[in-house]
């Protein structure tokens, strides 16, 4: 790429037409109304804002078909403009460099899903509730954000609903009020969080204690995990959960504390063609539950998301393996401790598998099109593999714990992992990574020295 061809600082190469870069977010506060017989969503997101190094005479929010009420930029009326998707927004007076601000959108609407190659993400209405999937740029379904891995910022989310129905988001509840037949539930993240990882779950569950059998069925002491989930699943859940406790016990042993105060899983009653992951959450489908376990290695990789993904965040979309890399090493890591194949076991059989497909993926930067490519999946853990077998068991653990904790609630890319390996052994890791990151034939299975 020539120096005129290299993106704009911040823009995401993937999806340019998503965020802004020109400043970032440090709180959102969602204040919501929603009525899921109608399916309508209203409320004032309130967002505190930093200016970048330059001026902002006007700055952009991802916003799907919503009417706006109306906008205010530090408590003044502002000019805005709203098409496809974007929310364009010129305050009374430009925003000098560096400044804080203060945005307020006052909206109304039928949420759904945005459309993309993947089919629609975000906000989808269920039978009976709804529920939130947004990786990677579904957010705008439901709220006005800077839509962009990279601006982490912290949220509190008020929803009110019907009495009935039970909300669940990431992060801490605060309070749950009802007045009439309405609840309203709040919930606090504290901690910087992606736009495209922030959840919401509207729907008839129980609530389930998830107890470590190790502790006498106390809930857990360290880590609070929470269940919800429809009535009559209850018996399949506690069987194919069952071992989630001791997930969470292996991987804080492998890759350092738990980043959040606490994790919930939601099964909706809906199947889901894949589970998938939000800061604090992991939400499963019907068809994920089956009483013998089918789906375990799914429990082991969304959980192992909120170290690899949700606390260390990638930089854009380019550097998605890191996430998923990570996070099927993490289901091998699991199978190998639990008495099951060994993670060498489990590469040499995804080294054969990838073996007779195409070979056109680049892993570092796989473009749009392949980004979750189960390729990717199966050749990111591959490659974790390859630095495991490279490093020594002993350096490697250290390497990933240090890793999570130096990149907490942080940043990166995968030039940041390269440079972080190569601080772990004495031999060069180039030719080693550029093979399995850069070039697309298969390297060898990776061997333990």
């Amino acid at each position: 790429m020539s120096p005129k061809q290299l993106p704009a600082p911040g823009v995401d190469t993937y999806f340019p037409g998503h965020g802004d870069a020109r400043y970032r977010v440090h709180r959102y506060e969602l204040a919501l109304d929603y009525r899921p017989g109608p399916n309508r969503l209203g409320g004032t997101a309130r967002l505190s804002a930093v200016a970048g190094t330059e001026p902002l005479r006007e700055f952009a929010l991802d916003l799907a078909e919503f009417r706006i009420g109306r906008i205010l930029v530090d408590g003044r009326p502002a000019h805005y403009t709203h098409r496809a998707g974007k929310l364009r927004i010129r305050p009374a007076k430009a925003l000098a460099a560096g400044a804080a601000f203060t945005v307020e959108v006052h909206y109304t609407g039928n949420p759904k899903p945005v459309r993309s190659q993947w089919g629609g993400l975000g906000w989808e209405e269920l039978t009976d509730g709804a529920l939130v999937a947004s990786q990677p740029v579904g957010a705008p379904s439901w709220y006005p954000c800077n839509d962009r891995p990279a601006d982490k910022a912290s949220y509190q989310i008020s929803i009110t609903t019907p009495s009935p129905y039970t909300v669940i988001v990431g992060g801490r509840l605060l309070t749950r009020t009802t007045r009439a037949s309405s609840t309203t539930w709040v919930y606090e993240q504290a901690a910087p969080t992606s736009s495209y990882l922030v959840t919401v779950s509207i729907g008839p569950y129980e609530t389930l204690r998830v107890t470590d059998p190790a502790a006498g069925a106390e809930p857990l002491r360290r880590v609070p995990q929470t269940a919800y989930l429809p009535t009559p699943l209850m018996p399949r859940f506690t069987h194919d959960f069952g071992r989630q406790p001791q997930m969470m016990h292996l991987f804080e042993e492998l890759f350092g504390p738990y980043p959040f105060g606490e994790y919930a899983v939601i099964v909706a009653d809906e199947e889901l063609d894949v589970p998938f992951e939000a800061q604090g959450v992991s939400t499963f489908g019907t068809n994920h539950l089956d009483g013998v376990r089918g789906s375990e290695r799914l429990v082991a990789h969304e959980l192992a998301h909120q170290w690899f993904g949700n606390s260390v965040t990638i930089a854009d979309w380019r550097h998605i393996w890191l996430n998923e890399g990570f996070a099927k090493y993490a289901e091998w890591l699991w199978a190998e401790r639990s008495g099951g194949r060994t993670a060498a076991q489990h590469a040499a059989a995804a080294h054969a598998k990838l073996a007779a497909l195409p070979q056109d993926l680049r892993l570092a930067d796989p473009g749009k099109k392949l980004m979750f490519d189960d390729r990717l999946y199966e050749r990111g853990g591959l490659t974790v593999h390859a630095l495991r077998c490279a490093l020594g068991q002993e350096a490697f653990f250290r390497m990933v714990k240090d890793w999570t904790a130096i990149h907490r609630h942080g940043v990166v890319s995968t030039a940041d992992l390269v440079a972080h390996a190569g601080r772990y052994t004495d031999r060069r890791l180039d030719t080693l990574l550029n093979a399995w990151l850069w070039q697309g034939p298969l390297p060898p299975l990776p061997v333990a020295t």
